[in-house]
């Protein structure tokens, strides 16, 4: 531990220099081009051999030990989101309505400073470690974790076990968070679009108003979580847009919505998906609309191995002190990708508290996130710690 201390100390500055750049840079899903880019070039720097344009703009390296082992992958992500940023740092967007408002660029960070620490200490263990720096986690659609994987992400060599972090703004500095077993959300969205018939507002009947029939859909909708769902079974169903009509005094003649399903149970996934046709369905014919549904399955819902959970939970306990441990009894209804690299091999997904304690609370996907940077070493030193850990006991 004193050894990895040291290192992640010398590094501390290098590591903030990296995140500040990726912070002012921020590249939407499947545009990450420059970070890529830049990521790489840090890799290489340290004599590392990156492998890029992996499943896109994603990015390995593998650190090896100094004799045959297991090899674990501990990933970060490195997108941002369509976000005015309003943080007031001096190292905000340079790319306006762009903005790491998630963390992803703390999570690169703390990964390079991650394989600072390993170059250094590769003939100190056995095995390897694979470096998975992944684009496009935003995009349930066309995530990047599912194209880093059919891309060989986890093989030469194979991977045996990932850990991977998320920084939390509502958990202090200090802290952490995890639980075995299901720990976020099946994450799937749709689009749904009402075909009506445009007329004047004096006369509307002789149209159909669209606007008024997704009306009636969105809260049909509802009834779905609140009588099809067991109460004792999480699941949320939400229309996030809505967009109708063209001027003020004429019918709407289309409507066209998109939301997100949320759950996790399978049996209650296919249940909301089928469940959902049904109502639009009925209530489109009802009005004398017609309409199309589409339904894409996006993220699976993250399943923390209870081996690695307990790895995470012996290393945690050590390094911050149990009380600042958590235990989570209930799962979150966010979604993640990371889940396709769990359902492949023995994974553990973390939150990485990082507010300033005593510090307001705010949420990621919001324009004034900022994670405590003081967080970054501990989350550096606890996936190190883990990591090598494993390394030993394998």
């Amino acid at each position: 531990m004193e050894r990895i201390d040291h290192l992640i100390e010398k590094y501390a500055e290098t590591v903030l220099e990296h995140y500040r750049w990726l912070h002012a840079h921020p590249e939407l899903s499947g545009e990450e081009k420059e970070t890529a880019a830049y990521i790489a070039a840090v890799l290489r720097e340290m004599g590392l051999e990156p492998a890029e344009n992996v499943g896109g703009y994603g990015v390995t390296a593998v650190i090896e030990g100094k004799g045959p082992g297991k090899c674990v992958g501990l990933r970060a992500d490195f997108d941002a989101l369509p976000i005015r940023e309003n943080t007031g740092l001096p190292y905000a967007s340079q790319n306006p309505g762009v903005m790491h408002a998630c963390g992803h660029d703390a999570h690169s960070a703390m990964l390079l400073g991650a394989a600072y620490v390993l170059n250094e200490m590769k003939d100190e263990f056995n095995g390897s470690v694979k470096l998975l720096f992944q684009p496009a986690e935003e995009n349930s659609a066309d995530c990047g974790a599912k194209r880093m994987i059919a891309d060989g992400a986890l093989e030469n060599p194979r991977v045996d076990a990932v850990i991977a972090q998320h920084v939390s703004g509502s958990r202090a500095t200090g802290t952490m968070a995890s639980k075995p077993g299901p720990l976020t959300a099946a994450s799937d969205r749709f689009f749904i679009t009402i075909e009506g018939k445009a007329c004047h507002a004096s006369a509307p009947h002789n149209g159909v108003d669209a606007l008024l029939v997704g009306a009636q859909v969105v809260t049909a909708l509802q009834s779905i979580v609140a009588r099809n769902v067991a109460p004792l079974k999480s699941a949320v169903m939400t229309v996030g847009k809505m967009t109708a009509g063209d001027r003020y005094n004429v019918l709407a003649g289309r409507c066209e919505m998109e939301g997100t399903c949320r759950n996790l149970d399978p049996a209650v996934r296919d249940m909301m998906e089928s469940r959902m046709e049904s109502i639009i369905k009925g209530v489109c014919e009802g009005m004398g609309a017609g309409y199309t549904f589409r339904y894409i399955r996006g993220y699976s819902p993250v399943i923390n191995n209870e081996e690695m959970y307990q790895l995470w939970k012996e290393t945690a306990d050590e390094l911050l002190g149990e009380e600042n441990v958590e235990c989570q009894k209930n799962a979150d209804l966010g979604g993640e990708d990371f889940s396709f690299f769990a359902e492949r091999v023995p994974g553990l997904y973390y939150w990485l508290g990082s507010r300033v304690p005593g510090g307001a609370k705010v949420p990621v996907h919001n324009e004034k996130f900022k994670p405590e940077t003081d967080s970054f070493l501990i989350g550096e030193r606890v996936m190190l710690n883990m990591a090598l850990k494993y390394l030993a006991k394998n």
